[in-house]
């Protein structure tokens, strides 16, 4: 299994492909038994958030399982994000993660967005007065090294922290961040971001690695790309396969999210897929454009994101 994983600066050593558990419409029952299935098709990374509401149905899959002896619980790698209205309390966050997921630890804890909310903000889409003026991420940060030291995860990190905001996290950080959760895939391929990360050896790890298309925001243009489609018709895969090959191939981890059977199989099936040189070069040539955008962190009154470009500091 080693060489499906990838070792973090923290010493931890994360697998290489995931899955997602977020759903607009939360079934717990379809949770659990994807998690169910994915861990014996030899999934290990499950990646959860606050806001996803997954938090329960996942630890009860992964309690399962290390109950009839399938997995034990250090074969587990446990992703979960503090969400923008805890931010002034990460710890207390990170307790009630822990207590729905039924563990003592996660492996790794992430700031979900570089976003202050109100304390009662807990919904994915804030209105305008649920925003803090003050982004402070100084006190966030020291929150999530707290969690650390109390032994509540094993390594801490960023979600969709463009490089600007990631260089200012290192200029306070005792701790620098083991990872950054970022979109990625073949049309949206975060060259700034991939340079600047390895450079600080901070691993980037790729959300909605096809595209998102079965969220009601993603789209299906990776897939249906007919430079994709060919490159799968040519090695006899797919272009879900294709897509995720590339993204490994940049040394990203991936986290696929799918809750049907044939799909759980086909994205890790990724894995033994080999591409050409001209296969990556054609996939470069790909027009690029972010999906999730984040639209709705955006307002000139109250958010401290004024435009979309302050959001991602121009990198969009």
């Amino acid at each position: 299994m080693m060489r499906n994983q990838v070792r973090l600066n923290c010493g931890v050593n994360l697998p290489i492909i995931g899955l997602g558990t977020f759903s607009y419409q939360i079934d717990p029952k379809a949770i659990e038994s994807a998690v169910h299935m994915a861990i014996n098709m030899g999934y290990r990374h499950f990646d959860t958030a606050t806001i996803y509401g997954s938090e329960a149905a996942v630890g009860r899959a992964i309690s399962a399982a290390i109950l009839d002896k399938t997995v034990a619980r250090e074969d587990i790698f446990l992703t979960s994000k503090v969400w923008g209205s805890d931010h002034h309390d990460p710890v207390s966050a990170l307790n009630q993660t822990l207590r729905k997921l039924g563990v003592e630890y996660i492996d790794m804890y992430l700031v979900h967005w570089p976003l202050k909310l109100k304390p009662w903000a807990c919904y994915p889409v804030p209105k305008e007065g649920d925003f803090e003026k003050v982004l402070d991420l100084e006190r966030t940060w020291a929150g999530m090294e707290k969690c650390l030291d109390l032994g509540l995860c094993r390594c801490i990190g960023l979600s969709n922290f463009s490089t600007n905001k990631v260089e200012s996290i290192l200029e306070f950080a005792s701790i620098p961040p083991a990872v950054n959760q970022v979109e990625m895939h073949p049309m949206w391929r975060q060259r700034k971001i991939r340079e600047f990360c390895g450079e600080h050896k901070i691993h980037v790890s790729a959300y909605s690695p096809l595209g998102g298309p079965g969220n009601a925001w993603g789209s299906t243009a990776v897939i249906q790309s007919p430079v994709i489609q060919s490159i799968a018709l040519k090695h006899k895969a797919t272009p879900a396969q294709v897509a995720l090959q590339w993204g490994l191939w940049k040394g990203s981890s991936v986290i696929v999210k799918s809750f049907n059977e044939h799909r759980l199989k086909e994205n890790i099936g990724a894995l033994d897929l080999k591409l050409d040189d001209e296969d990556y070069l054609e996939i470069e040539k790909l027009e690029e454009r972010k999906i999730l955008r984040g639209e709705y962190f955006v307002n000139d009154t109250t958010s401290p994101y004024k435009t979309i470009q302050d959001l991602w500091d121009g990198e969009i």
